[in-house]
C-alpha cells in the first residue's frame, strides 16, 4: 500500500509572504538548488508568531512588527525531491518589518519571483505561488 498523506512524517513550518510590484520574496540556503519562501521550522513549543520572528530575524536580518503578523494560507505537499513523504505544512504569515532585507550566513541568495519561477520552488511552496497568482498578487 503506498504511504498517504496522513501516514507520512509531517514538517511544520511557517512563512513569510513578502509582495513588491507582484513579486514574491524568496531565498536560497547555502548548499541548497532550490528557493524557498523565508521563513522555516518551530523549534520545541514555539508557536506560530515565535517561530516566524526567529526565522526571519535568523535568515533576513530584519524585525517583523508582530501587531502587523496576519495569516496568509496553510498548505500542505510533499517535501521537495520526494515521492510520497515526508508532508510539508507551512503556515503564511504576511507582516511588516524594519530594517534592511539581507540574506543571513545561512541564505546564499535573495531574490523576487514571479509567477512563471514557480518551478524554481518546493511544491508546498508551488500552492502559494498558485493561489497568489489567482488572487491576482503574483505576475
Amino acid at each position: 500500500m503506498a504511504d498517504s498523506p496522513v501516514a507520512a512524517t509531517l514538517i511544520d513550518t511557517v512563512a513569510w509572504v513578502h509582495i513588491e510590484h507582484g513579486r514574491i520574496l524568496c531565498g536560497r540556503p547555502r548548499g541548497k538548488d532550490v528557493f524557498f519562501i523565508p521563513g522555516g521550522k518551530r523549534e520545541g513549543a514555539e508557536s506560530d508568531l515565535q517561530t516566524l520572528l526567529r526565522e526571519i530575524r535568523e535568515e533576513l536580518t530584519i524585525e517583523l512588527l508582530p501587531e502587523t503578523v496576519a495569516p496568509a494560507g496553510c498548505y500542505e505537499a510533499y517535501a521537495h525531491g520526494s515521492q510520497g513523504g515526508p508532508l510539508v505544512r507551512m503556515a503564511c504569515y504576511t507582516a511588516e518589518y524594519r530594517g534592511i532585507l539581507a540574506p543571513s550566513s545561512e541564505i546564499e541568495e535573495l531574490t523576487w519571483f514571479g509567477y512563471t519561477d514557480r518551478e524554481l520552488v518546493p511544491p508546498v511552496d508551488q500552492l502559494l505561488f498558485d493561489d497568489l497568482h489567482e488572487a491576482g498578487h503574483l505576475r
